[in-house]
């Protein structure tokens, strides 16, 4: 037995694992780069042993064994140091000797990963080859313009409303008696969701900040960002750019100590509040922050111990229902700043958001709606959260608009989307179809982390350990040695270039529908599918 070894139900062979690292020995040149970045330890220089066989001349002598050492890559089959299939030892790798491929056989290790009682967990999003977003096709022309003219000819109004839009007779009543009118944002219609500063690396975060900065104060588009849980470094909170960002509140409060101590140094309001009390990627979840991420810095920042996990409970632990939390915590947060700020919930995509809408129409301060769909990203979620609860967004949000247009108030509560828009990459027509189902605006969160940090991570499952800190490009990671890679001005280059890129097709969208004054909120006559059931589900047009 000894000499065998000891198996163990966790003893795997590299056959079993989901990425197998190939080496050619003759290209390698032992230079270490590959194991020195390798961000989970899956490899680590080793001694190999090879038989030569020696032939001597003549018969006279029989042939004998000779073996041979040499030294090169061994690949560690432990699942807790299992390749990711990052790539990072091919970036590095100065004469192209290594890289990770897929085994034909990647369903083994899923069983191994469940250590001390742990489900899986992983970053990303649901492992799903297809996106119903992808599938709709705006099929309404006009023939009265050149639709490939217009888009670079014409100047288009793309700007959307945050906040209770009143309707004109409440609005001249309320002006007519100098009574309060609620707050109103106008902004751009892409809106970058919460991913918060301990998610996010110190200079990925610096970096998107500094991107819509920039977008706001030389391009003239009014982009705004969120803040997500956890709050946000105090010389943000006391700079002009506060304007620029939607602070977000949920569960755990984390960060917002700090918050409420610099409501007197701020030199600016903040665009909005945003409640967090659901995301898509595991409605019914709170969030979490694993302790790889809580250093020094984050832990100052959150008000709590370092190195602990941060978990946000699944809800607000002194509000009992919707209705007490619109009347305690939207008033509340209206009242800090003094009712100049506009407040809204976010909320997972279920089949009670339909509740939550009607409950926040009948109060005069909710300021809007959003909605993450059950394809949003998050970096510690389960598995069986990901790929087995929530809602659709798609179906979700057009629900919530027409019963919004059953009561008369569809101009009244902005919906924001969210979940899975530009998933495989078309963000410009996903945002363009949720908008003609009745989104206000649309909030992206991974599809901006993917773009502007270079995530190496896919939906078929390549990295995606944001969760754990060592994201190899250095994107979600906390520890200094990683996200030093990783360049602020860079980063905020690729952001500026993401909104420009996606500026120009949303307007290649719209201008065929003859629109270029504003956005074609419920415009459903516009899009069509080639589903029956699904063109019946959305209640829009059977296309074959």
């Amino acid at each position: 037995m000894e000499s065998m070894g000891i198996l163990n139900p966790s003893s795997l062979s590299i056959k079993d694992l989901h990425w197998r690292i190939l080496w050619d020995k003759d290209k390698c040149t032992l230079c270490g780069k590959c194991t020195a970045v390798c961000p989970v330890r899956a490899i680590e220089p080793g001694v190999h042993r090879k038989r030569v066989l020696d032939v001597p001349v003549g018969l006279s002598v029989k042939p004998g064994n000779v073996y041979g050492v040499y030294h090169g890559i061994n690949q560690v089959t432990d699942p807790s140091r299992a390749c990711t299939g990052c790539g990072m030892c091919s970036y590095v790798c100065p004469n192209d000797a290594i890289i990770p491929v897929t085994n034909e056989e990647i369903d083994k290790l899923r069983f191994h990963v469940n250590q001390d009682g742990e489900p899986r967990r992983r970053g990303g999003r649901r492992n799903s080859s297809e996106s119903l977003l992808d599938r709709i096709k705006f099929i309404r022309i006009s023939m009265l313009t050149d639709p490939a003219l217009d888009a670079g000819r014409h100047e288009f109004e793309l700007r959307t409303l945050l906040g209770r839009i009143l309707p004109p007779e409440d609005m001249i009543k309320a002006a007519s008696e100098h009574a309060w009118i609620p707050p109103v944002r106008e902004i751009y219609p892409l809106i970058i969701g919460g991913m918060s500063f301990g998610a996010l690396s110190p200079n990925m975060w610096e970096g998107l900040q500094l991107g819509v900065a920039y977008l706001n104060e030389e391009l003239g588009m009014p982009v705004r960002i969120c803040t997500g849980e956890g709050g946000c470094p105090p010389r943000l909170l006391r700079s002009r750019f506060i304007k620029y960002v939607i602070l977000q509140i949920a569960s755990g409060y984390f960060g917002w100590d700090e918050i409420l101590h610099a409501l007197p140094d701020m030199k600016e309001d903040p665009c909005a509040i945003e409640i967090k009390y659901g995301q898509g990627a595991k409605p019914g979840d709170g969030g979490l922050l694993m302790w790889y991420k809580v250093n020094k810095l984050i832990a100052a920042i959150r008000g709590v111990p370092e190195g602990v996990s941060l978990p946000s409970p699944p809800t607000h632990q002194t509000k009992y229902s919707i209705e007490e939390s619109v009347a305690k915590m939207i008033q509340s947060m209206y009242m800090a700043w003094g009712f100049r700020v506009p407040v809204y919930p976010k909320i997972s995509a279920t089949t009670t958001s339909l509740a939550v809408l009607n409950n926040l129409a009948r109060n005069p301060y909710a300021a809007a709606l959003a909605i993450d769909g059950e394809d949003g990203g998050t970096g510690a979620a389960y598995n069986v959260s990901m790929n087995h609860m929530g809602h659709p967004i798609a179906s979700n949000i057009r629900d919530a608009y027409l019963n919004l247009v059953k009561i008369g108030k569809q101009n009244e509560i902005p919906l924001f989307a969210g979940g899975g828009v530009g998933k495989h990459g078309s963000l410009a027509a996903n945002a363009a179809a949720l908008i003609m189902l009745g989104a206000s605006g649309i909030q992206t969160g991974k599809y901006i982390m993917q773009a502007a940090g270079g995530c190496v991570g896919s939906e078929t499952d390549r990295c995606n350990i944001c969760n754990i800190g060592l994201c190899p490009k250095g994107i979600t990671s906390q520890d200094p040695r990683i996200y030093r890679r990783l360049d602020p001005e860079d980063v905020a280059q690729r952001v500026v270039d993401v909104f420009r890129s996606f500026d120009s097709e949303l307007k290649k969208v719209l201008a065929p529908l003859g629109r270029s004054t504003s956005l074609p909120i419920g415009m459903s006559d516009a899009i069509g599918i080639d589903d029956r059931d699904v063109a019946k589900r959305l209640n829009i047009t059977y296309v074959v």
